[in-house]
């Protein structure tokens, strides 16, 4: 998130952990959700760099984006998702310029870019409601009336 800010972009960060990203990125009406993983497991000349979510390949339109680091090395890959749609993981080389995914490698002006080709209306709005105990909303409301 910090580098994503060095680049001038705006994230915000979902509340809870179970989402299939990380954090999303834009402007009112313009949204681009980015997955973030890391790596430091080197696989030969390069590294592996799973991109599941649990035990099994995140289901396609799960996020826009991925933004992988290769720790090791300080390299980020910003990948549009539909070039790993279905995989679990993928091979990044950040000591070859012949890498299947090297094209991606420092891309973050694809973030803006893809903020420039995010539908500019919203066809739908999905939304949940928890159930919260009471205690916890006591709890939370206790401070605001002292």
């Amino acid at each position: 998130m910090v580098r994503a800010v060095e680049y001038g972009l705006q994230i915000s960060k979902p509340w809870g952990e179970m989402r299939t990203y990380d954090f999303v990125l834009g402007r009112p009406r313009c949204f681009v959700a980015v997955q973030v993983k890391s790596t430091i497991c080197e696989q030969g000349a390069g590294y592996c760099c799973t991109i599941r979510g649990g035990h099994t390949a995140y289901p396609a339109g799960s996020f826009d984006f991925l933004a992988a680091y290769v720790a090791l090395e300080d390299a980020w890959y910003i990948i549009p998702e539909a070039e790993i749609d279905g995989k679990e993981s993928i091979a990044l080389y950040p000591e070859s310029n012949s890498g299947k995914y090297e094209q991606y490698r420092e891309a973050w002006h694809l973030l803006k870019d893809g903020l420039d080709d995010a539908p500019k209306k919203l066809d739908r709005i999905q939304a949940c409601a928890l159930e919260v105990p009471l205690f916890w909303v006591e709890a939370v409301q206790a401070p605001l009336r002292t």
